[in-house]
């Protein structure tokens, strides 16, 4: 698979195929591979395998996996079957790239998540609307949501706002399931964890390393909280997609849905918090002016950590936007080249007939 943007449809995806077997193995492409195919990916392939890896049900990663899974492919990596979503994927020259596969019924298929996709959320970006937030009940928003998300036929122009529907049946197919056990070191960590990424991967694994035995318990904001620290139509993904997001990532134990902005008393006395890390990221002060980890830090707990990735999802959302319009130029140059001849084609007819 390409990979590029990883998100929780694709882990789901990966979930599913997961549960068809004992191990899973997950192809990835090369920048070369994938350039060839759909134009250059916005992340690299170190970028990608290491994203891959961080989901919890993936066993092993082929790094530089061909386009098409051949019967080859598969013989060389030991595997009974592969796994694709319920879309058809075609070659260049327009073939089923598991058409070999599938004559061999050495293919399954997975759903795809619905409310998600690549091409959606780069929408969210480039609109920057906060239409996919939740419970904004705010007359103010509702008014710009209401002149900002109305194509001419009454509804979004996008499938920017988020369309995704929260079920208790997908968080307990995400969660762990486990309780900390005698001998956890029980560490505590908050923030927006907006659009999941290599720095977040990073930041985790930086923190799982803190401890010999971590349970990693991860505080999300909600929506509204965070788009006070963070402004402008942030977050991309809202509470939902983000416990989701976060609860694929293999380091983390936990998430508390809707974490308090202050890290309390309560909350660290509730889950008996050993130890609270924050990354390299400023740290906003609380509504009412205080440090948000003024108790953890009183009780001599608190750590900062630098995972030395500095990847956020502000310079991450630049990136897509910068690739996005890249991609959009190329296709209209190539665009209006075919309306050139097509034209050139019309004008050569036009005067034959005179």
């Amino acid at each position: 698979h390409v990979y590029d943007m990883v998100h929780y449809g694709h882990s789901n995806q990966l979930r599913q195929a997961k549960a068809m077997g004992d191990h899973l193995v997950v192809g990835v492409h090369t920048d070369e591979e994938i350039s060839k195919h759909k134009g250059p990916p916005v992340f690299t392939q170190e970028e990608r395998y290491k994203m891959v890896r961080a989901i919890k049900w993936v066993d092993e990663i082929v790094e530089g996996a061909p386009y098409v899974t051949t019967l080859q492919t598969l013989d060389k990596h030991n595997c009974d079957f592969c796994v694709h979503g319920d879309d058809i994927t075609l070659t260049v020259d327009g073939r089923d790239t598991y058409e070999e596969v599938k004559r061999m019924d050495r293919y399954r298929e997975c759903k795809r998540t619905q409310g998600v996709s690549t091409t959606d959320l780069v929408g969210r970006m480039l609109l920057m609307t906060k239409a996919h937030h939740t419970n904004m009940d705010n007359s103010d928003y509702q008014q710009h949501a209401g002149n900002l998300g109305k194509g001419p036929k009454g509804h979004s122009p996008w499938t920017g706002v988020s369309q995704f529907l929260q079920t208790s049946q997908k968080i307990i197919q995400f969660a762990s399931g486990k309780e900390p056990q005698a001998g956890d070191t029980i560490i505590y960590v908050a923030g927006a964890f907006d659009l999941f990424h290599i720095g977040h991967v990073d930041f985790l694994e930086t923190v799982f390393r803190q401890a010999e035995r971590p349970y990693i318990i991860v505080g999300l904001h909600f929506d509204q909280e965070v788009n006070r620290y963070k402004g402008k139509n942030y977050p991309i993904m809202n509470i939902h997609e983000r416990t989701l997001s976060v609860l694929a990532c293999r380091y983390v134990s936990e998430v508390v849905i809707g974490a308090p902005y202050a890290v309390g008393k309560d909350l660290l006395d509730h889950f008996k918090v050993d130890l609270v890390c924050h990354g390299k990221t400023e740290v906003l002060p609380d509504k009412d002016d205080t440090d948000p980890y003024a108790e953890p830090k009183k009780r001599g707990i608190f750590r900062m950590i630098d995972s030395g990735n500095g990847l956020t999802t502000d310079i991450i959302v630049q990136r897509i936007i910068e690739n996005r319009l890249q991609f959009e130029a190329r296709n209209q140059k190539k665009e209006a080249k075919e309306i050139a001849v097509i034209q050139a084609l019309k004008r050569r007819e036009g005067g034959e007939k005179t």
